[in-house]
């Protein structure tokens, strides 16, 4: 790691412990020598999943969002549990959110969601030729699900329609691989 820009932690007190996040409240020495404070959330990572279903169209799952005050139109995703693989995870969010079970996950990329004051590490999987069963909501998820062709896809995130930027990255990211890999569900675009 480059010295000139490194960070080094002097101390961390936790402000909050919460069931998803924490919050720490650092004191860091900066490259200058100088001393500054840092807020850092430290989440355990999650996964998303663009499914494309047997009928070529991209599965969204529309709902509330809290934070900001809005309903949203995002992939598929969750939090990785404790002991639990990103694909493994991926392979559960897609049979709660949209039914999904079997077929094949395929990995495309991992990035940090907010990495000014988040260490959340998201990992993203193209799904293809599952089935649809009935999914299975926690008690506390409320969503509708919404199936698109990738060109009325890609219309929304240019009508700026699509604000979740996990979903913007995975559309564009899941559509990079299918015209590189000439993959038969693009046909049915």
């Amino acid at each position: 790691m480059k010295k000139d820009l490194y960070e080094e932690k002097i101390s961390s007190e936790m402000i909050f412990k919460g069931k998803i996040l924490n919050l720490f409240l650092d004191k860091v020495r900066l490259p200058n020598k100088k001393i500054a404070t840092r807020e850092k959330v430290t989440h355990p990572g999650a996964v998303g999943i663009i499914p494309f279903n047997k009928d070529g169209k991209v599965m969204l799952v529309k709902q509330y969002r809290y934070p900001v005050g809005e309903v949203l139109i995002e992939i598929p995703a969750g939090k990785i549990d404790k002991n639990e693989t990103p694909i493994e995870c991926a392979r559960r969010e897609l049979k709660e959110e949209i039914g999904g079970i079997g077929g094949e996950l395929i990995y495309l990329i991992s990035f940090y969601s907010s990495p000014g004051f988040c260490d959340e590490k998201m990992h993203l999987y193209l799904a293809v030729d599952f089935d649809i069963g009935k999914n299975s909501l926690e008690d506390d998820e409320f969503l509708n699900i919404v199936e698109l062709k990738m060109r009325e896809v890609m219309s929304y995130i240019k009508n700026g329609e699509l604000k979740d930027a996990k979903t913007i990255i995975g559309i564009l990211t899941a559509q990079d691989y299918l015209i590189k890999n000439k993959a038969r569900i693009w046909k049915k675009q």
